[in-house]
């Protein structure tokens, strides 16, 4: 009983010198969460519009189930009401990036962004060696977009193929089969950006 009194004089201690915030807050981690407020709402057995009601700070949530949200935000309460608000990563060096290379399909794969494939978008700078292909990709639920940085480059979608070359965008709706080739003499790079990671 004693931990659960602390606690609970921690948290209301901690709500009235943030009052303003904790929807705020709440609304923030569940968006990075990549969560609906009715999805949050099912996962803590509170209603859609009890969630919104937190998150415009209307109601003031009860300990357990102030606890139970942040459990599923995968929050600490500490974190919660840390003063320092937490830095995202902005700016990706080189030493960030990772590599791969397809020797024999002749590609070199660099993704720009640590984790991406966590991510709603998965950048990468492709290169494309004299007669290389990137793999063949099944339909799926992605986006691509791509721009040519140097060369140029066939884009096999289904049936039908188009030609790219430097300076040009590539954007397409991945529900066919799809697949880069090189059709340069030379090599071909380009930055592709794809949703629904399946890189």
């Amino acid at each position: 009983m004693k931990k659960t009194g602390n606690a609970h004089r921690f948290f209301l201690n901690k709500t009235e010198e943030h009052m303003m915030q904790i929807g705020k807050k709440i609304k923030n981690l569940r968006l990075k969460k990549g969560l609906t407020q009715e999805e949050l709402g099912e996962r803590t057995d509170l209603t859609k519009g009890y969630i919104s009601q937190l998150e415009r700070d209307l109601s003031s949530p009860a300990l357990e189930t102030f606890f139970s949200i942040l459990e599923v935000l995968g929050c600490t309460p500490k974190e919660f009401f840390d003063e320092e608000e937490r830095e995202q990563k902005v700016v990706y060096g080189e030493d960030d990036q990772t590599g791969y290379v397809d020797e024999e399909r002749g590609y070199h794969i660099q993704w720009l962004v640590p984790e991406s494939n966590e991510k709603e978008m998965e950048p990468i700078r492709l290169t494309l060696h004299a007669a290389g292909e990137f793999k063949q990709f099944e339909p799926s639920l992605s986006e691509t977009f791509a721009y040519v940085l140097n060369g140029r480059v066939i884009v096999r979608l289904g049936r039908r193929t188009y030609c790219a070359k430097a300076g040009e965008a590539i954007y397409f709706h991945a529900s066919d089969e799809h697949q880069i080739i090189n059709d340069f003499d030379g090599t071909s790079e380009l930055i592709l950006v794809a949703t629904e990671s399946y890189l």
